[in-house]
């Protein structure tokens, strides 16, 4: 077994990459480089019936987005590959047959329809050290009948022996000891001679003890599964260099009870995979976080606190940060419970964070996909720089600031019977006045000539503003009105301040 730590990511293709597991990506992930330790790629794809095609690809570009990377696997290399599971059936077939011959595994012929009839035929059927005798198993058939039937190319399975009422130990670094007795475990289809591919409990345990990974990282769901794998690694002998576990705690719904599921990011409007996601089969489409507008380091930084605390009062971390913190022992038993509006808030922070520059490129692309050609960048900067604040993300700076764009069609009813009376056509006539006059519409020299003339005239400051803001933005939004006469220009000030007038009355 190597000194070094070695940890693995292994996702089966069968579709996007759920929240749930970037979070177990991530906490391994953390958890190697925090140990100077390296994260392996593995591709669990013996369920030949769920494979998606594209959902390998997609789970590497998401991992990628999020700046989780691997040290070695599929599409990374390394000296332990294949890092496929299906590529790897020569080698599993050797284990398959040790376990064989060393009598902890048999040959079991039961078709679905038998043990369909079986268990309704007993309650809480499973496969055990009760049943197995009853079931058409390489137990209680003859060599000769195996061995013709195998000939006949009868499908079969093979199956663990579980031993009964064996207090299992199962060593966790969250969770502490967990003793679960084996008579609670069914004998486990470790291998199917239908797609001559191991079943994950089998292929998992091979290649975690091949690649000499020290350290298993994974979700509480897989926590029923640890006591077979215990068994798996006595019976092949592998005590020694049996990996120490750790079973993270289930991400639960925002609301209600139970965990977090596609069905509750529809309900309520938040993704729940990283990227979008197409389904080959439906063509159904999935929201994610990188096309909702969320920053990478904002997912992560959310991500990270979802089940573990670094134990002070820090929120805000970057990944160099989050590495040098982390650690299992703080990881929490109970579930985390997801927060989407706090996502928001953290995608909040990284966008402010960012300079004005950056932000105006990002929403530039957005401007073009709303039809504008937006050449000026530097006014798009002071543009984003009076409106950042306002937004989470940057695509929500459109509706922020449409109106520096495209001249109000309509007016907001609401705010035309509050704000709109009637001496306010006089008044702005006279104010187009002021400012036509003027040499330059830069903002506060404007808004001292203004306010002059208000004061002079004893005229209402709010009157007037509300009235302009109506006439410029077409409702009662934005920034400060003179930095929005600076950013219109003169012209096309006075040209919205006329047809309001003319539209309004």
């Amino acid at each position: 077994m190597s000194s070094k730590v070695r940890v693995r990511f292994a996702p089966s293709p069968t579709g996007a990459l759920h929240i749930g597991g970037v979070r177990t990506a991530l906490y391994n992930y953390l958890f190697a480089k925090k140990n100077g330790g390296d994260m392996i790629l593995r591709i669990e794809d013996t369920d030949s019936n769920r494979f998606v095609p594209g959902a390998e690809a997609y789970i590497i570009e998401a991992l990628t987005w999020l700046g989780i990377k691997f040290d070695e696997g599929v599409s990374f290399g390394g000296n332990y590959g294949p890092y496929r599971q299906s590529e790897r059936r020569d080698i599993y077939r050797k284990y398959v047959k040790q376990l064989l011959d060393s009598n902890r595994a048999y040959i079991a012929f039961d078709t679905p329809e038998e043990l369909d009839a079986k268990r309704k035929e007993i309650d809480n059927f499973q496969y055990d050290a009760k049943t197995r005798g009853m079931m058409r198993n390489s137990l209680s058939m003859s060599k000769d009948e195996v061995d013709r039937l195998i000939s006949e190319g009868c499908q079969y399975v093979i199956r663990f022996l579980v031993e009964p009422n064996i207090d299992v130990h199962v060593q966790d670094m969250i969770r502490g000891e967990v003793v679960i007795n084996s008579s609670i475990l069914d004998d486990k289809v470790l291998y199917k001679s239908a797609d001559d591919l191991p079943t994950y409990h089998l292929a998992n345990i091979v290649d975690d003890h091949l690649m000499e990974v020290t350290h298993v990282i994974r979700g509480e769901e897989w926590l029923p599964s640890a006591p077979l794998h215990v068994l798996l690694y006595k019976a092949f002998g592998w005590e020694e260099t049996m990996p120490q576990f750790a079973h993270l705690s289930l991400l639960l719904k925002p609301d209600g009870n139970g965990k977090l599921s596609k069905r509750d990011g529809d309900r309520l409007g938040f993704p729940v995979f990283p990227l979008d996601w197409i389904d080959p089969k439906t063509g159904d489409k999935s929201s994610g976080y990188r096309e909702a507008g969320y920053y990478p380091e904002a997912v992560v930084n959310f991500l990270s606190l979802l089940g573990w605390n670094p134990g002070d009062d820090e929120e805000i971390m970057s990944m160099d940060e989050l590495i040098s913190k982390f650690d299992l022992e703080k990881c929490s038993k109970s579930g985390a419970r997801f927060d989407y509006e706090k996502a928001r808030w953290f995608n909040h922070h990284y966008l402010q964070n960012k300079s004005n520059r950056e932000l105006a490129l990002e929403f530039q692309v957005v401007l073009k996909a709303h039809g504008v050609e937006d050449t000026d960048l530097d006014r798009t900067e002071k543009i984003v720089s009076l409106l950042k604040e306002r937004v989470n993300f940057v695509h929500e700076l459109w509706d922020q600031s449409k109106f520096f764009y495209l001249a109000p069609e309509t007016y907001d009813e609401k705010t035309v019977r509050k704000r709109w009376k009637a001496d306010c056509p006089k008044l702005l006539m006279e104010m187009s006045e002021i400012i036509s006059g003027l040499d330059s519409v830069q903002s506060e020299p404007t808004e001292s000539v203004v306010k002059a003339w208000i004061e002079k005239n004893e005229y209402g400051m709010g009157l007037i503003m509300n009235a302009c803001r109506l006439a410029l933005v077409g409702e009662s939004k934005g920034p400060h009105i003179f930095d929005i006469i600076e950013l219109l220009g003169k012209d096309e000030t006075l040209k919205r301040i006329k047809l309001a007038i003319e539209r309004l009355g």
